[in-house]
């Protein structure tokens, strides 16, 4: 009796043939497997037809991620999995894990992760980013002093609502790092209309070790847009970083050690009188 699914040469070529038309190379590249085990009788047709197109739908949308990701500029990946939740005990894991299903992003909200440095901020904010991405949805991510940087040059080019419309075009727009480095002047006017163009039309996360208060030019005529529809992470703790190098400190300077950026002193003053000319004299 004829087998009801016939797997002669001839049929098995023309499944190629239709798979190379249909660009599909990871079917094409399970074929053979998926087919011996069809014919020891370890699957059935339909569990084996569906064993085949599920093999191609991951490739196709592992690559997918790979390509939003790099478009995103999400060069370096971070997962939730892969934070340390118990060293920050002032942080609510469960809301971590209620905003990693994207709520905030269909509502189109603000999420502030505020805290000391080397708490996580970032490593949250770029989780979550990676969430969206595995969601379908367009992210995008950069610093507070990449993204002037950006609107700054476009607009000494005439195209800074161009760029603006740029930036509004992610469904989840990521600003890292606001308070690290002094923003130029204009750019708090600069970040403005671009909040001002994305609000409650998409989503925001951004990250800062420091209080809104001390945002400066940044925070002026903002904050009531950046805090309606917003969602505030506070994290108290210590370096994470810092913990990771603990062995290398002195232990009684462990518990004291400084987790917030250093600040630069005024340069001091030479000693001795100044040289009549006005002029410090030059030294070997």
């Amino acid at each position: 009796m004829t087998n009801a699914l016939d797997t002669t040469p001839s049929t098995n070529d023309r499944i190629r043939h239709d798979l190379v038309g249909l660009k599909m190379p990871r079917a094409l590249e399970a074929l053979d497997h998926i087919v011996r085990r069809l014919e020891q009788g370890e699957i059935a047709a339909l569990e084996a037809m569906d064993i085949l197109l599920s093999e191609e739908l991951t490739l196709r949308d592992n690559s997918r991620i790979k390509t939003a990701l790099r478009m995103g500029r999400l060069a370096t990946i971070k997962t939730l999995a892969g934070f340390d939740f118990s060293f920050q005990p002032s942080l609510d894991g469960d809301r971590i894990f209620t905003l990693a299903q994207l709520g905030f992003v269909a509502r189109c909200k603000v999420v502030h992760f505020l805290g000391p440095p080397g708490t996580g901020k970032s490593h949250l904010a770029n989780a979550l980013a990676v969430e969206a991405v595995k969601a379908g949805k367009s992210v995008y991510f950069c610093t507070l002093a990449e993204l002037i940087a950006a609107l700054a040059r476009a607009e000494r080019e005439g195209r800074v609502q161009e760029r603006i419309r740029f930036f509004c075009r992610p469904a989840l727009l990521v600003v890292d790092e606001i308070g690290y480095l002094p923003v130029i002047h204009g750019g708090g006017n600069l970040f403005f209309q671009l909040v001002n163009a994305r609000y409650e039309k998409g989503a925001m996360i951004l990250t800062s070790n420091r209080g809104f208060a001390e945002w400066g030019e940044v925070a002026t005529a903002l904050l009531d847009r950046l805090l309606h529809h917003a969602v505030v992470v506070q994290i108290e703790g210590s370096s994470y970083r810092l913990r990771q190098h603990a062995e290398l400190m002195p232990e009684h300077l462990r518990s004291k050690a400084s987790i917030t950026p250093p600040t630069l002193n005024a340069p001091s003053r030479p000693r001795g009188r100044p040289p009549k000319n006005g002029h410090p004299s030059a030294t070997a």
